[in-house]
C-alpha cells in the first residue's frame, strides 16, 4: 500500500512557475512508476508526466514539453513537477499516482493503484 500526499498548488499569474511535491510512504519507493495528471472542470483526468523507479526514464505530454519537468528523490520519497512558463490553460486539480514500475510505460490514468488527493493549481491570465 502506497499513499500519496500532493503539495505546492496555487494561484500563479501567466508566466510563472509553481513545483509540485508529492510525498509517498513506504520503503520501496523506487520500485515505483509515477505519474502526475490533472483534470480541468468538465474535462477528463489527462495525463502530463511520468518518471519510472529509478529516475533514469522521464515522459510528458507535447503541451508541457519544455515547461514542466518531473524529477524524483528516492531518499526522501518524493517526485516534484516544476512549472515553469504557466499558462491560463494548465488550470486543473493535478494529482500524483503510482504503480509498480515494471519496465512499461503507462499514460492512462487507470493503470495507476494509488492516487493522491490533488493539488489546485490555478493560472491567472
Amino acid at each position: 500500500q502506497v499513499q500519496l500526499v500532493e503539495s505546492g498548488g496555487g494561484l500563479v499569474q501567466a508566466g510563472g512557475s509553481l513545483r509540485l511535491s508529492c510525498a509517498a510512504s513506504g520503503r520501496t519507493f523506487s520500485s515505483y512508476f509515477m505519474g502526475w495528471f490533472r483534470q480541468a472542470p468538465g474535462k477528463e483526468r489527462e495525463f502530463v508526466a511520468a518518471i519510472s523507479g529509478s529516475g533514469s526514464s522521464t515522459y510528458s505530454v507535447d503541451s508541457v514539453k519544455g515547461r514542466f519537468t518531473i524529477s524524483r528523490d528516492n531518499a526522501k520519497n518524493t517526485v516534484y513537477l516544476q512549472m515553469n512558463s504557466l499558462k491560463p490553460e494548465d488550470t486543473a486539480v493535478y494529482y500524483c499516482a503510482a504503480r509498480r514500475d515494471d519496465g512499461s510505460v503507462y499514460y492512462g490514468y487507470r493503470s495507476y493503484d494509488y492516487w493522491g488527493q490533488g493539488t489546485q493549481v490555478t493560472v491567472s491570465s
